[in-house]
């Protein structure tokens, strides 16, 4: 096993590295990421194991950090949050304070879904979730603005979703 760093700053855990995880892991892994809610009896079957020797290989990929977490993935237009904005924001500098400001303020905007540090012509990215321009320009005015470090910034508004999935490819 490698220690792999997580999103947590200074915070590490054994993680299981892909030459660990066989044919039967992967698909293990594939269907949990499409129905998390499936029931170990259902999963067993599918991945041809008994329900022990599946139930210990789900714990194992769980201790091991491979499966981090199981989550609900809700219907952001029944909760009325349609609208995708993607703001590409340069920072003023370069250091670890201004960068580390900036990612510790980020963390804060509860409507920010992701924020990614970036090579190229931003330094970072962020997928935000609104109501429609309006509910962006509170959010802008509220948050956006006042984080620390901000040069420019350029926002951008998703049209429609052509393409979106949460599962990881785990084909060796």
């Amino acid at each position: 096993m490698v220690k792999n760093l997580l999103d947590c700053p200074g915070k590490f855990e054994e993680t299981a590295t892909m030459s660990e995880i066989d044919a039967i892991d992967r698909r293990i892994l594939a269907l949990l990421q499409k129905q998390g809610r499936i029931s170990n009896a259902e999963l067993a079957a599918r991945v041809h194991l008994s329900p022990s020797a599946c139930h210990r290989r789900v714990q194992r990929l769980e201790e091991t950090g491979v499966i981090s977490d199981y989550v609900a993935l809700l219907d952001a237009r029944a909760l009325r949050r349609q609208t995708t904005v993607f703001v590409e924001i340069t920072l003023s500098g370069q250091s670890d304070e201004v960068l580390d400001g900036f990612e510790r303020s980020v963390r804060a905007i509860p409507d920010v879904l992701e924020c990614h540090l970036m090579a190229g012509t931003a330094d970072y990215l962020l997928k935000i979730v609104v109501e429609d321009t309006d509910d962006f320009a509170r959010i802008h005015r509220q948050h956006l603005s006042r984080l620390p470090g901000v040069a420019q910034m350029h926002s951008s508004f998703a049209l429609r979703t052509v393409f979106r999935t949460t599962a990881i490819p785990v084909q060796p």
